[in-house]
């Protein structure tokens, strides 16, 4: 249906081949409350904006959510009438209103009888547009350098404070001294229990 199509441009009278490619949901990629369905226009990419509100009218209207192969084939759609209209001027994107969408997708729905009779959207690898690369950007691996190793605690410090506590739980316990965490510091020479309790302290 209108996954893959050709049109023919009014004003130019060239013949378009329009492909779907993908169905984003804009949040992620411009913060907007949309779907972006993205046409490939013999090899131009186009975007169909079709607003989230749009799901939930629907919704409401017949009980029936918009698919995503219903949403590709009502983009497509509107996207052949707007070629063959000349209403198509070489932009990248267009944004349907709510009403736009729910004409289209009752329009597609009559066409094809159910969701089911629909095409099944082929996901193809090729989904984002290509950026062309400066030649002069392009690093080679001997200007990559390799990452520091992640520097680690040393576990032999650790390993040898516990020991030395551990130890001296052990004689504490053995001369029958009860074990506090007062009698602990005052062993230790930095803890400030030790500082207080120095004679030099009076």
């Amino acid at each position: 249906m209108y996954e893959d199509f050709h049109s023919t441009d009014r004003w130019s009278g060239e013949s378009l081949h329009c492909r779907w490619k993908a169905n984003i949901v804009a949040i992620a990629t411009r913060h907007a409350d949309a779907v972006d369905i993205r046409f490939d226009v013999s090899g131009r990419p186009v975007w169909i904006a079709m607003p989230c509100l749009a799901w939930v009218e629907q919704k409401k209207l017949t009980g029936h959510t918009i698919t995503d192969s219903l949403a590709a084939q009502a983009a497509g759609r509107y996207l052949r009438q707007a070629i063959e209209s000349g209403y198509d001027n070489g932009r990248e994107m267009y944004t349907m209103s709510v009403e736009e969408v729910l004409e289209q997708v009752d329009a597609v729905l009559h066409e094809a009888g159910h969701t089911r009779n629909l095409p099944a959207l082929i996901p193809l690898d090729d989904a984002q547009p290509q950026v062309e690369q400066d030649p002069s950007a392009v690093h080679t691996s001997a200007d990559v350098r390799e990452a520091p190793p992640p520097v680690r605690p040393a576990p032999r410090a650790f390993a040898a404070a516990r020991s030395r506590s551990r130890r001296r739980s052990s004689v504490a316990a053995a001369s029958g001294a009860a074990i506090t965490t007062v009698s602990r510091c005052r062993r230790n020479p930095g803890s400030p229990v030790a500082a207080r309790s120095s004679p030099r302290n009076g």
